[in-house]
């Protein structure tokens, strides 16, 4: 007996999707194989790593946590999704170039949904408030302290894009 399937629609980085998946389709499984953005990386499938942070609503959650049924009438913002159409990085891309934030990249995606979260509750974190934004997120490679530079850099360039 085959597992039953669900007509699901999610809209991921502005588009709409419609697709079938079993129930406990993990939604960061649907974003990889069924949409096929691979920015998404799943690290330990157990929520603690923060490889596979997506955006929903605009709000960070592990996609290994949630299933893709429960994602339908979210808007839902992957790595994919944070530059703009023109290939434009955002200002949190660009602090993570800028600042070396990233060695094996494996992690950063998950940083840079979270950051760029972090920024739009507090476009001006102090160092501390930096370092706080980002402990939910483990990285094998640097040390953390580029990825705080980052912060910081990504909140100064954010702020530069302001109108006056």
């Amino acid at each position: 007996m085959s597992e039953e399937l669900h007509d699901v629609r999610l809209t991921v980085n502005g588009a709409t999707h419609d697709i079938r998946v079993p129930a406990r389709r993990l939604l960061s499984d649907a974003l990889r194989h069924d949409l096929k953005l691979t920015g998404t990386h799943v690290g330990c499938e157990h929520g603690v790593c923060g490889a596979c942070t997506i955006l929903v609503d605009g709000e960070p959650m592990r996609a290994c946590l949630m299933f893709a049924v429960s994602a339908v009438d979210h808007e839902i913002t992957t790595v994919e999704g944070l530059a703009d159409e023109d290939g434009t990085l955002s200002p949190v891309q660009q602090a993570f170039a800028e600042c070396h934030g990233l060695q094996c990249g494996f992690c950063t995606p998950g940083f840079l949904t979270t950051i760029t979260a972090g920024l739009e509750a507090n476009p001006c974190p102090t160092h501390d408030e930096a370092r706080e934004m980002i402990a939910g997120n483990l990285c094998r490679c640097t040390g953390y302290q580029n990825i705080v530079k980052a912060v910081e850099r990504a909140a100064v360039l954010r702020q530069a894009q302001e109108p006056a």
